[in-house]
């Protein structure tokens, strides 16, 4: 199938529903609430809100050297980000919104300030993948809306925007095709009658169906493959969190 191109206008509109449904659900929880588990192993709902604030500002650096040419990383050396990480999941809930609003703006007008050549310019991701600026509010995007299910606080994948998660599923669909170490399955988006074959191996070992929605929460390490049906019928491998 073929991934959706990125639209800069389209996508940072996008952002900003986005931003806004967060910072409200992320306003209603208590301090407590932060301190509980999020759905992400290892981090609590703390983490997550301070997570999506430093990817903010990680994305205005990567806007930076689209803008300027000058190479600047997405996140500093030594484990910055972590770190950064770390010491925002224990603050207090006016901070956690604060930095949340604050590295927002920031995002926006980074967006802003970019000519329409700057979207063009080449820039690399944490992971290490190589994009074009034209996809940054889109990644963002993914950020908010991934994030905000793994916050476990009522919005699972189904409610996500349908195309949305249409997208989201083919770019994650696309970018495991031909992957070394993923397992060989063929991905049957029930809904739309779509189909991915993931992994390495010349013929996949097992056929995954399902809807949009819970085949997006598989493929992006979400769940066991709740929703979904395996032929033959087996197990379905667990697959690492995207994000």
């Amino acid at each position: 199938m073929t991934v959706q191109r990125p639209d800069p206008e389209r996508d940072t509109a996008a952002v900003a529903e986005a931003t806004a449904e967060l910072i409200q659900a992320a306003s209603e929880l208590s301090a407590e609430e932060l301190a509980e588990p999020s759905l992400l192993p290892g981090w609590t709902r703390g983490h997550v809100l301070a997570h999506l604030a430093g990817n903010a500002d990680g994305f205005v650096n990567l806007l930076a050297w689209a803008r300027t040419g000058d190479e600047t990383p997405m996140y500093g050396d030594g484990g910055a980000r972590e770190k950064a990480i770390e010491e925002g999941a224990t603050r207090p809930p006016a901070e956690q919104l604060t930095a949340l609003r604050e590295s927002a703006e920031r995002f926006a007008q980074a967006v802003a300030q970019l000519p329409p050549a700057g979207w063009a310019a080449q820039v690399v991701l944490r992971s290490g993948r190589v994009i074009a600026a034209a996809e940054i509010p889109w990644r963002r995007l993914v950020e908010l809306r991934l994030h905000h299910v793994d916050l476990g606080i009522g919005t699972g994948f189904d409610d996500l925007p349908a195309d949305f998660a249409s997208r989201e599923l083919a770019w994650i669909a696309d970018g495991l095709t031909g992957h070394e170490g993923v397992a060989a399955v063929r991905l049957h988006d029930t809904a739309e009658d779509r189909e991915w074959t993931i992994g390495a191996a010349a013929e996949p070992e097992v056929t995954v169906r399902g809807a949009t929605g819970p085949l997006l929460a598989w493929v992006a390490g979400r769940g066991k493959g709740e929703g979904l049906s395996a032929s033959p019928e087996r197990p379905l491998p667990v697959l690492p969190p995207l994000g």
